[in-house]
């Protein structure tokens, strides 16, 4: 008696491009014709290599995977033979001892020191989310410089702070004569100056300035190795300290051994985008001010590049008061403190010159700057790109002003009055800076001092006392420091 023909075991009903073995020609003629049809197609002779190859490795890791160690050298040794034979080639026939090359260099007389490799094997693919105990995508990129000749760069947003990360490695990576080469835009006024300016001293830098065709939102780097060994990160990560470090980013980790093709892609579309006149070369001297307006213009807030590039020093009453909050900090463990200072003396100056330092000493800061009115903030943000040399620091964030982060920031209390402050975590910022605090004891105020709970508080005023005689010494211990 004939048995009616049976259920897929090995199949499932949906898409596929599998390779028909006589395995699965079996599998299918045994299928219910009255409930199931399938389609087939010959295979373009130009894919007929990569499909084979990826069939035969398939088999071939299952075979070996059954196998002892011994079994496997001999079993690989045996079928490179039968393939050797078709080609007028060496001898690619495997050591007994199964090494691998890692690396050749040039021979040190004094350290013997191998090369740093990245975490992840040169011949793997893998998707960085920067978990706890996971690789991190910023880590991973300063691990492959290490061996990279060069390195090409495809960034929507370039942040002063991912620069920070990553500037060991690069500036060791083109001391030892690495190429850098990076394309990025004025989209949405994300990049900034600082970070332009420097990866412009260590490679070449090319921007679009045409927001309304280029509105580059990629993030992506190839690492070139003249070894063949080269590799990608292709994902969300922004050159930012945040999205390198510890932010939800996704990536994925590509390798030339794995993901051919797609290294090839990503070569030929950066070098067409290279080259295209969309992209101009940038020099700090000459485009500085053309990419500031660019950015300020996306921003809505463009502001005159005037003295940026000078340094800004303290008089010496500014010098004093700078020395006594440092002394409130380190020596008597005080890290909310008043400043007292009449109109004119320059208190704005002093507390950009005062996050300087502080910048300088913690690497990074994350700062909220507040006023009660939009004019001081301007002001206020001004002065902070002047002290910092960087026209591009920060963002304004009042009624007519929606930053693109929330790094650094200048907030008007009306704007902060009107956001779920919950939105933030307690210590989001670094240093909160509340220029004329006497306006403190206000509701809006004390709303907002209470919630977050900054590493430095600074209050700024040219008086401690408020027409309605509440205090705002409450806040610093009844304590002026300056």
């Amino acid at each position: 008696m004939n048995q009616p023909p049976s259920e897929p075991h090995n199949v499932n009903p949906g898409l596929y491009e599998k390779l028909l073995t006589q395995a699965l020609t079996t599998e299918l003629q045994s299928l219910d014709p009255t409930r199931y049809n399938y389609q087939t197609e010959p295979i373009d002779p130009a894919e007929s290599p990569r499909v084979l190859s990826q069939h035969l490795s398939a088999v071939l890791l299952r075979v070996l995977e059954s196998k002892t160690p011994e079994q496997r050298v001999t079993l690989a040794n045996r079928l490179l033979k039968v393939l050797i034979e078709q080609l007028e080639d060496d001898d690619e026939t495997v050591n007994e001892q199964l090494l691998q090359l890692l690396s050749i260099q040039l021979r040190d007389p004094i350290a013997n020191v191998h090369p740093i490799r990245p975490a992840i094997p040169l011949n793997s693919t893998d998707l960085l989310v920067n978990a706890r105990g996971e690789h991190r995508i910023g880590n991973e990129i300063e691990r492959e410089l290490h061996s990279a000749d060069q390195v090409d760069l495809l960034c929507s947003f370039l942040k002063w702070t991912g620069f920070r990360v990553l500037q060991e490695a690069l500036t060791k990576f083109a001391e030892r004569g690495g190429k850098l080469r990076v394309l990025t835009t004025c989209y949405m006024g994300a990049t900034q100056i600082k970070a332009l300016d420097a990866l412009s001293q260590l490679g070449q830098v090319k921007i679009s300035y045409d927001n309304r065709r280029t509105r580059l939102h990629a993030k992506a780097w190839l690492f070139h190795r003249n070894t063949g060994y080269s590799t990608a990160y292709i994902g969300s990560s922004n050159m930012s300290e945040a999205a390198l470090r510890d932010g939800l980013e996704w990536n994925v980790r590509l390798s030339r051994t794995e993901n051919p093709r797609v290294l090839k892609k990503f070569e030929s579309t950066f070098e067409s985008y290279w080259q295209d006149t969309e992209f101009e070369p940038y020099s700090p001297e000459r485009d500085r001010e053309r990419f500031a307006k660019a950015v300020a213009d996306q921003k809505g807030s463009y502001t005159p590049f005037l003295n940026y590039h000078l340094d800004v020093t303290p008089y010496t009453f500014q010098t004093e008061i700078l020395e006594k909050l440092e002394t409130e900090r380190e020596l008597h463990g005080r890290w909310k403190n008043l400043v007292v200072a009449a109109t004119g003396t320059g208190k704005t100056v002093m507390a950009a010159l005062d996050y300087r330092r502080i910048q300088s000493q913690w690497r990074t800061a994350r700062l909220l700057f507040v006023a009660h009115r939009a004019e001081i903030l301007e002001q206020s943000l001004s002065t902070f790109r002047a002290v910092l040399k960087d026209g591009n620091f920060a963002e304004m964030w009042t009624g007519q002003h929606q930053p693109s982060q929330s790094d650094h920031l200048f907030a008007s209390v009306q704007k902060l009055t009107n956001v779920d402050l919950q939105d933030f975590q307690p210590d989001h910022f670094d240093i909160i800076i509340v220029d004329e605090f006497h306006h403190a004891a206000a509701p809006t105020y004390d709303r907002l001092l209470q919630h977050f709970e900054p590493r430095i508080l600074l209050g700024l005023t040219a008086t401690p006392e408020r027409a309605d005689g509440m205090s705002i010494l409450g806040w610093f211990d009844g304590h002026i420091a300056a």
